[in-house]
């Protein structure tokens, strides 16, 4: 049974919600690494809590069901929020006051205008606020972008992005199997089909690619976005979002899709999972969980694979990013980073608009 850590960790890191599933992953990353310990976890209904930490081996001296009481008893110094989020402002707001840095599961926030909140939370506060995107935490999305920033291929001019899953009631943390029967009946109570809560595939999946992309283009941003999605009958958000970015370059598009074959992390689906890249000198596939990104260029037109990097530490995943900034000084970068995160935010923010007037052209310029 996990408890209260023996000797003092470097960082006391609270998890904050377990309105999604990443919660318990979170939990098991702080465990395992060496620079932090889990002081206590926080949800105010024991059905959502509990049945994770006890899977998890977490005492029932570290849950809490009053956030004042958490914070009293445990002084944490990073809050990793895995909240709905529709809930992100208000926790954001809540651990800025404190002065405790925060750590949000992705996405940033439901809307653009919860997002200037935050961020002015975080800078009156003085704290650290960052945006863990697990996809970016891929070795071969990593590896994708040390290729660009090598000059590899060149100028980045199109991106491409397919991604999702099976869809979010099929998974607990862990990646842990739901079955269909489960999943249909748990539809109707979760927020994750809550259209004022933040669900719907398009708020779930579009900010890795819109966020992910701006890394990748190294802040470059569309002048225009348009979007269709698809809402099955009698839901109040959508399972598959097509978005068209216009750039100065050209023309990229986002996709999202719950209701994919396969889950990636099991079997990559048809389309796959990931990114192409397209660039003035060559091109690059690189696929979530792959091995190897597939590249090609001017000195090798044909596809050849290039092994994927190995990771440094800070490199791992969102807290270690954190971590690893606030101990060395430095900034948050990338797209754990609010300001990279913010433009993807903008991007979700005009498809979102874009969506919801049957697919007009709405301008960046007008989402700020």
């Amino acid at each position: 049974m996990s408890e209260f850590p023996s000797s003092e960790p470097r960082w006391r890191v609270a998890v904050v919600g377990f309105e999604h599933m990443h919660a318990g992953d979170q939990i098991s990353v702080i465990n395992a690494l060496p620079n932090t310990g889990l002081i206590g976890v926080f949800d105010g209904e024991s059905r959502r809590m509990d049945p994770v930490c006890d899977e998890l081996g977490i005492a029932g001296s570290l849950r809490f069901h009053d956030l004042d009481e958490l914070v009293a008893k445990t002084a944490p110094q990073i809050a990793v929020v895995c909240s709905s989020t529709a809930d992100h402002v208000g926790h954001v707001q809540y651990f800025a006051a404190r002065g405790i840095h925060v750590l949000l599961e992705k996405p940033l926030a439901p809307s653009l205008e919860d997002a200037k909140i935050m961020v002015a939370s975080a800078q009156s506060g003085g704290i650290v606020l960052g945006v863990n995107w697990p996809l970016a935490w891929y070795p071969s999305h990593r590896t994708a972008k040390r290729l660009i920033s090598d000059g590899s291929i060149g100028a980045v001019t199109e991106i491409h992005y397919y991604d999702g899953n099976r869809g979010p009631l099929f998974h607990t943390h862990g990646k842990q199997h739901v079955d269909a029967h489960t999943a249909r009946v748990q539809k109707d109570a979760t927020w994750w089909y809550k259209k004022e809560q933040g669900g719907g595939s398009l708020r779930d999946y579009l900010g890795y690619g819109s966020t992910l992309a701006t890394w990748f283009r190294d802040g470059d941003l569309p002048r225009d976005v348009t979007a269709r999605v698809h809402r099955a009958l009698g839901d109040e958000v959508d399972e598959q979002s097509v978005v068209i970015a216009s750039y100065d370059s050209g023309l990229s598009t986002f996709q999202t899709r719950w209701g994919t074959f396969t889950d990636p992390w099991t079997e990559q689906p048809q389309p796959r999972c990931g990114f192409v890249i397209v660039g003035t000198k060559g091109t690059i596939a690189s696929w979530d969980y792959a091995d190897a990104v597939h590249v090609q260029n001017d000195e090798h037109p044909s596809v050849f694979d290039v092994p994927v990097d190995v990771q440094a530490p800070e490199n791992a995943g969102g807290i270690a990013n954190l971590t690893y900034a606030l101990e060395s000084g430095s900034d948050v970068t990338g797209p754990t980073s609010w300001q990279i995160s913010f433009a993807g935010q903008r991007i979700v923010e005009a498809a979102a608009r874009s969506a919801d007037d049957n697919g007009s052209i709405v301008r960046l310029s007008d989402v700020a």
